[in-house]
């Protein structure tokens, strides 16, 4: 009984406000919303204005909120929404939902306004902040396991290990080390590329041919082990360094430029050259090429030619930020039941998001002396990109289909 009355008022939340209809209706919508409030935090602090004294300082919150604030609030939306397709079983909607987004939400607040909410524990904030992400975990293994699809589970490993990248970065924190912070950010950078990788690699060459009326091209079952497990072997470098077994910078630079040619010649097939007149296509083929050079910075930085930040930021603007707008213009379209097509304005925003990357990661690679204004540049480049997606699609998430269907 009290189930069926559970299901009811779920029911009748969706159907007074369809916002809760489906995950990626409310994470897509406030993941974005927060992203822009955090860049221009970010960018106040920049400029010497300190709009909040998050918890940890502006530097820890901005490296923290723009991984496990932003991108995984999009990420878990696109999966709770994509399991749905997978399984063929129903996700998270209603109250249940509602109760998620507020488990995130209520993280975002204690970690951005800590002593107007009265300075709680740092292990209550931590706990609340950690919570989300096995919340998600849970609903997507419920579903895989239920009707047995183990391809799928490959993600839950990923959701553990960013757990306990976000843990480590709360924990370097509380212990005051920097070099604990900077290793839970690098293993949630390279956690968040393993899953540009898979997915991107499922859906980038699908959607192109789909697109060009084009064979989609045979995968080389050699070349996609390669370009995946590099990326693993990373993965498995950075858990050395976090357990005190850092390897050789020469190891790691070895397999970091070995994961950027391999997805450098994966992407090459994948002919994105013949997408130019598509701008969700090509934002896809452009956010790769960015995951990519990103390994292949990583690896310069290993060898120390190059600082650390450039490739890392390669991979969380010009990857992360870049094929997250072209994701979610294209689900937002598809899952409200309207066409799939670039609307007015989506072209010029990804292709600020482009040039945001290309001001954050490798203009200051070229030219060291304009570090500060290409910083600049990319923030504002960012925010007027995702202010583009604010405009557009705001009403299609928050109202029902236009083909009257569920979701």
């Amino acid at each position: 009984m009290a189930t069926e009355r559970s299901l009811s008022l779920s029911i009748r939340l969706t159907q007074v406000m369809p916002l809760w209809r489906l995950a990626f209706r409310p994470l897509f919508l406030f993941g974005v919303l927060f992203s822009l409030l955090a860049m221009l935090a970010w960018g106040g602090f920049w400029h010497g204005t300190l709009l909040i004294e998050p918890v940890g300082g502006m530097l820890w919150w901005h490296q923290h909120e723009m991984l496990f604030g932003f991108v995984a609030a999009i990420v878990s939306g696109f999966l709770l929404t994509a399991v749905q397709n997978w399984t063929g079983q129903p996700s998270i909607k209603g109250w249940p939902l509602l109760g998620l987004v507020a488990v995130w939400l209520v993280g975002r607040l204690l970690l951005a306004f800590p002593d107007a909410l009265g300075s709680p524990a740092p292990w209550l904030i931590a706990l609340v902040d950690l919570a989300f992400l096995p919340l998600v975990a849970l609903v997507m293994a419920r579903l895989v396991i239920r009707v047995k699809q183990w391809r799928n589970l490959i993600f839950l490993p990923v959701l553990s290990l960013l757990v306990i990248a976000n843990a480590l970065m709360h924990w370097g924190l509380n212990r005051a080390d920097g070099e604990l912070v900077r290793q839970g950010a690098y293993l949630a950078v390279l956690l968040f590329g393993m899953l540009m990788v898979i997915l991107g690699g499922r859906v980038i060459p699908f959607f192109t041919s789909l697109r060009l009326k084009r064979q989609k091209p045979a995968p080389l079952p050699a070349l996609e082990r390669l370009a995946i497990s590099s990326v693993a072997a990373l993965i498995g470098i950075e858990l050395l360094a976090v357990v005190g077994l850092a390897l050789p910078g020469v190891v790691v630079a070895v397999v970091a430029l070995t994961a950027g040619v391999a997805n450098f010649w994966r992407l090459a097939r994948w002919e994105g050259w013949r997408t130019w007149g598509e701008p969700l296509l090509w934002g896809l083929h452009g956010s790769y090429g960015f995951v990519a050079l990103g390994f292949i910075l990583f690896g310069f930085a290993a060898l120390g030619l190059l600082p650390a930040s450039l490739g890392i930021h390669a991979l969380t603007v010009g990857g992360m930020g870049t094929m997250i707008l072209a994701m979610i213009s294209r689900v937002s379209l598809g899952h409200t039941g309207r066409p799939i097509e670039t609307l007015p304005g989506i072209g010029l925003a990804l292709g600020l998001m482009l040039a945001a990357a290309v001001s954050r990661a490798l203009i200051p690679a070229l030219l060291p002396q304009v570090t500060h204004w290409m910083l600049s540049l990319s923030i504002l480049l960012w925010c007027l990109a995702y202010a583009v997606f604010v405009m557009l699609y705001t009403k299609p998430l928050l109202t029902a289909r236009v083909d009257g269907k569920d979701g």
